[in-house]
């Protein structure tokens, strides 16, 4: 007795290999679905980073500030060089140092006019150098 080609041995062998193609292509569905969950994952913690270092260096160009009114009667010490010899500002710089990745800070004040620039500079890796510049009239 010969089989026909349309015999049910055969339908059952075709509907094996394609059964086992969906899976495959379930299977590359989910793992790009994957590989985007894992993207996403890492832009949200760069970003998580970068936010970090901003809310850092204007919590430390407050700070400074602070530090300058309550000491309003030195404010020619908190000028460039005159910085890196007294401890208050000597202080704080070394913080800001400490605190952001590659961080550098620059104060000029002019004491006649009160006048206080704050420049906090930090660089990272992967963005590059950032700068925070902080501006007041201390009186």
């Amino acid at each position: 007795m010969m089989q026909s080609r349309h015999s049910p041995r055969n339908r059952r062998s075709g509907v094996r290999g394609i059964a086992l193609i969906e899976a495959l292509v379930g299977i590359l569905i989910f793992s790009i679905g994957v590989l985007g969950l894992i993207g996403l994952q890492v832009a949200m913690t760069r970003a998580q980073g970068t936010a970090k270092y901003r809310a850092d260096a204007a919590y430390l160009g407050s700070q400074v500030l602070i530090t300058i009114w309550t000491d309003r009667g030195n404010l020619n010490k908190y000028d460039g060089a005159t910085c890196a010899t007294y401890d208050r500002c000597l202080d704080w710089s070394n913080k800001v140092q400490s605190s952001l990745p590659g961080g550098t800070a620059t104060l000029a004040s002019v004491a006649a006019s009160g006048a206080v620039n704050v420049t906090i500079t930090w660089s990272t890796s992967a963005e590059g150098t950032h700068s925070y510049v902080l501006s007041s009239q201390i009186k």
